[in-house]
């Protein structure tokens, strides 16, 4: 209902700021643009839907094989004391947690492609134990918002971007991305565990906190010696090493279960083309009315708009160049990417304003986009509290990295 609600309302400021700019500016193209952007954006959803058909239909049939050989269940058990505190929906050692727990994991390594397939498995698990198919459950709430707050320990593509924008120092932004994120996180987490009435003040989960914490001092231990170079690909080889590590454990596993895993990987691997086409609708509809959104210039009049308030406050207005890029991500991941490269072409990758969009495109994530495919990927069509929680812990992430980023790099 909520993401109705939404849906709607970017049509209708859409139109009522392009009739502004046609009757008052004089912009007699503003409709035009919205009308190629509409259609853009509908190719662009149809496009990215089926595009992941190919690395959908592969991680389907590997996770398949995983749970027919039992190294999902290994996964279960391994993060159950801490995830069943955050999912006390989900039964002990169900095959969901291991999915939960391994798209965390390629979230966290920056492994989108990985991530994303993941991470559909894990919500189609979890419709699995839903009683009203069309609603979101608890567990299904908590699993989107933990994803898009997304804990990024490793911004590799920000990184790979910083040094083609021909930054001195493209790995500075590193540790405050790290801490943007962790923020990020834990406020969605807290979010949800509001509305669900979830205790968190639990050892299991309080470990886990202060292990994150641990292992991003580790991090910056290891990190803050290497060259951006040598970060870059430590990184990529640390990625590319554990998800693979990860498919010939399954593989493995399954022939020693005397598992015929090349019928185990066609039979899961059949999901994944019916998954992407599925997801067609949902992610057009969202994406044709964030275009329409970005096309009459509204996001540029809510960015001068909070601009202006700050300057009449007296307030350092150095951040706003850059707060489109946190506001886009919440929208569309693709937009906010170029509006980064945007601003670090404008005011340079070693600027204050290039900082710290890099740092925003690396502590927040596409909410709209992730619960229009995550949602659509199991026909839910109420959402419940999901997009509250989602764009709570997004607007702390903003703020948490403007904040980080003054203290870092004013």
């Amino acid at each position: 209902m909520a993401l109705n609600y939404v849906w709607l309302a970017f049509f209708l400021i859409a139109f009522v700021v392009a009739l502004f700019r046609l009757l008052v500016l004089g912009d007699y193209g503003v409709f035009s643009n919205v009308m190629t952007g509409m259609f853009e954006s509908a190719k662009t959803g149809a496009e990215i839907s089926l595009g992941l058909a190919g690395i959908m239909t592969f991680w389907l049939g590997v996770m398949r094989i995983g749970e027919k050989a039992g190294m999902i269940q290994v996964f279960a058990r391994a993060v159950n004391p801490f995830f069943s505190k955050l999912f006390p929906g989900i039964p002990e050692r169900h095959p969901a947690m291991g999915s939960v727990m391994m798209n965390f994991s390629a979230n966290m390594l920056g492994l989108d492609n990985a991530a994303t397939p993941v991470g559909l498995k894990a919500m189609k698990e979890l419709q699995e134990l839903n009683p009203t198919p069309d609603t979101a459950t608890n567990a299904q709430i908590m699993f989107l918002v933990l994803n898009t707050a997304g804990i990024t320990i490793i911004p590799t593509s920000v990184i790979a971007l910083r040094i083609a924008s021909g930054s001195a120092n493209p790995a500075d932004i590193f540790i405050p991305t790290l801490i943007g994120t962790f923020i990020s996180f834990v406020s969605g987490m807290i979010a949800v565990a509001i509305y669900q009435r979830i205790n968190l003040f639990r050892l299991p989960i309080l470990v886990f906190l202060g292990g994150f914490g641990l292992l991003m001092l580790g991090m910056y231990s290891w990190f803050r010696h290497l060259t951006p170079e040598a970060i870059t690909t430590y990184t990529s080889l640390l990625g590319g090493l554990i998800i693979f590590s990860i498919i010939v454990s399954f593989l493995v596993m399954g022939l020693l279960k005397r598992i015929n895993v090349y019928e185990v990987f066609i039979e899961g691997a059949k999901d994944g083309f019916t998954t992407s086409v599925l997801i067609i609708p949902y992610l057009v509809a969202m994406l044709v009315a964030i275009s329409a959104f970005r096309s009459t210039g509204c996001m540029d009049y809510v960015v001068n708009g909070i601009g202006y308030c700050f300057a009449q406050l007296g307030i350092n207005t150095d951040f706003v160049p850059a707060l489109p890029v946190g506001l886009m991500k919440t929208l569309s991941g693709g937009g906010a990417r170029g509006l980064m490269v945007d601003v670090m072409q404008h005011y340079g990758a070693d600027s204050f304003q290039g900082r710290l969009a890099s740092i925003m495109q690396g502590s927040t994530e596409t909410t709209f986009y992730v619960l229009a495919v995550y949602f659509g990927s199991v026909n839910i069509r109420k959402t419940r509290h999901a997009l509250a929680c989602g764009l709570i812990a997004d607007l702390v992430g903003v703020i948490a990295t403007i904040i980080i980023g003054y203290i870092f790099f004013h």
